[in-house]
């Protein structure tokens, strides 16, 4: 089973929310059956260089879906996500949504041909991922209103992308009400840590 971790906490080991992630991933490994092998991968988004498509880089790009040529080096990450069979990200709250990184990086796998396709009935989803878990922290406290546009967004991908599942493991409001947030925190770690012990149960 091949695992793809997406980090896109920009501020590294400091973020609350790869806290989050970190609870999880422990408790993966932990509870890993020996039965089931399998392959671990995580994307340190900050540190990679995913550039916006504009100009030269963009017409290339338009060039080789012309041409077909889907094997080109440029499209490795988007056929490594297609070909994941559970993804994880994590991503904090980051101007209603997620931060620019993560975005570059979901515009260079949005790829007709191996993350999606198109017919006469529309899009349809090319991955084989059956879930996709997304961890975040908000400081503020949006809940399901208008304003919170980061679990939306990728929710939406998901569907565009074929994925069935999307869990989004949040913890709200850190910020907003200090008096709480270890409490806030400690439910949100529990959560995570939980779906750790449980991420293997359908495999089994």
């Amino acid at each position: 089973m091949k695992i793809l971790m997406i980090n896109g906490c920009i501020r590294g080991g400091e973020s609350r929310t790869w806290q989050l992630a970190r609870e999880f991933l422990d408790a993966m490994r932990e509870y890993a059956p020996a039965g089931i092998p399998y392959e671990y991968t995580q994307l340190d988004l900050a540190d990679m260089d995913f550039r916006p498509l504009t100009g030269k880089f963009f017409q290339e790009r338009q060039k080789l879906l012309e041409e077909g040529n889907r094997s080109h080096p440029r499209f490795a990450y988007a056929h490594e996500f297609a070909q994941a069979d559970r993804i994880l990200l994590a991503a904090p709250f980051w101007d209603l949504s997620v931060p620019a990184v993560v975005k570059l990086y979901i515009e260079n796998i949005s790829l007709d041909g191996i993350t999606f396709g198109c017919n006469e009935e529309g899009m349809y989803g090319m991955c084989r991922a059956r879930e996709l878990i997304f961890f975040t922290t908000r400081g503020g406290v949006y809940g399901n209103g208008p304003l919170e546009q980061g679990a939306r967004y990728l929710e939406a991908l998901c569907g565009m992308f074929g994925i069935p599942e999307f869990r989004c493991i949040c913890a709200e409001g850190i910020d907003a009400r200090p008096e709480q947030a270890g409490e806030i925190m400690a439910r949100a770690l529990k959560e995570a840590r939980e779906a750790g012990e449980s991420f293997w149960g359908l495999e089994k």
